[in-house]
């Protein structure tokens, strides 16, 4: 894909801290209300919950794939932003969370049969909504989970998407060395000791933590959006991972690196500095294949930035979207078509 114009971004184009409040009850509560939402049969007929924000392009669109416990619900501010700047939105729930038909009677456990399952439920949002607009330039932006996700689907379909961004993914999972060489053994002893699935050791039904021992956001009052939005909407609420999902996250975290050589589809990687949820370790290594296989990926550190950083605050924030804004910006199909036709003058 050639290079587009330059891209620039001002400030007021993206929500803040001190007018929080107003943004979210305004604008972007009516944004939200133009969505259009629906469901499909994913894998094995789980209903699938998604939706889609359009009529702000016939161009262009990005699908935003979230991370584990998360619901598109939650990403209203980020698609308010993304729509004033001109893109289409599409978003899913994944199976077992979210919107999304749950998997065991907990309706609490976060538990996947086959992490491909996740890649199969994108895969049909993408052919059966997405494609068929039509749009010139298609985007991908994964963030944690979601980061998995998006570089399985990224590896398997690699002439879809003009661009992508990649949001502290989960290319591998923040434990402690010891600990690495038997996580997974763990969780998969643990599953077989379960008579159905359960949760892995250690983990629970959801809790709100507070603010001040969260390892994901420093931005308090977008904390507080978020889990008001669970209290409000208690069908989202999701609490720590089955022992099978454990073991299915780590090995597709694995696969995830070990497939990044066959992308095609030029990448952008924010990295956390103080991630505490995701090892930053395995990120660099799938830089590394996605380099080796001749695709670009950018890698970009938030200096101070936690996990969630579209959810961090606007100094961790405001850097990382408009980082992700300009990666987009920068394959640009119109673009290089003009300068295609311009090669061929004379």
């Amino acid at each position: 894909m050639m290079q587009g114009k330059a891209f620039t971004l001002s400030q007021e184009a993206l929500s803040t801290e001190a007018e929080y409040t107003d943004t979210m009850s305004g604008p972007v509560a009516a944004c939200w209300s133009r969505r259009h939402q629906g469901a499909f049969a994913g894998v094995a007929g789980i209903p699938i919950a998604w939706m889609s924000l359009t009529g702000f392009s016939s161009e262009k669109a990005i699908v935003l794939v979230n991370g584990r416990i998360e619901s598109f619900h939650k990403y209203q501010e980020l698609c308010w932003e993304l729509t004033r700047q001109g893109y289409d939105v599409y978003a899913l729930d994944h199976r077992g969370q979210g919107c999304s038909g749950r998997l065991t009677a907990d309706t609490q456990l976060g538990h996947v049969e086959e992490f491909d399952d996740y890649v199969s439920d994108l895969h049909t949002l993408i052919e059966t909504q997405v494609l068929p607009a039509n749009y010139r330039q298609l985007f991908i932006l994964g963030h944690s989970m979601g980061g998995t996700v998006a570089s399985l689907y990224l590896a398997r379909h690699p002439d879809i998407f003009d661009a992508a961004a990649l949001s502290a993914p989960m290319h591998g999972i923040k434990i402690s060395h010891w600990m690495k060489p038997i996580a997974s053994p763990l969780a998969r002893v643990a599953e077989q000791l379960q008579r159905q699935p359960g949760y892995a050791p250690g983990q629970t039904p959801y809790y709100p933590k507070p603010f001040a021992d969260n390892p994901l956001s420093q931005s308090q009052c977008r904390y507080a959006w978020f889990r008001k939005l669970y209290e409000d909407q208690p069908e989202l609420k999701l609490g720590g991972p089955s022992s099978r999902w454990v073991w299915q996250a780590l090995a597709a975290a694995r696969q995830a690196v070990a497939e990044a050589d066959g992308i095609r589809t030029p990448l952008l990687l924010l990295q956390c500095s103080e991630d505490q949820i995701v090892d930053n370790r395995a990120q660099n290594l799938f830089c590394q294949r996605v380099r080796q296989g001749g695709e670009q990926c950018r890698l970009s550190i938030i200096q101070g930035a936690r996990h969630e950083v579209l959810f961090e605050q606007d100094r961790y924030r405001s850097p990382a979207l408009t980082e992700i804004l300009a990666h987009f910006s920068h394959f640009s199909t119109e673009a290089a078509s003009t300068l295609t036709a311009n090669s061929q003058v004379g």
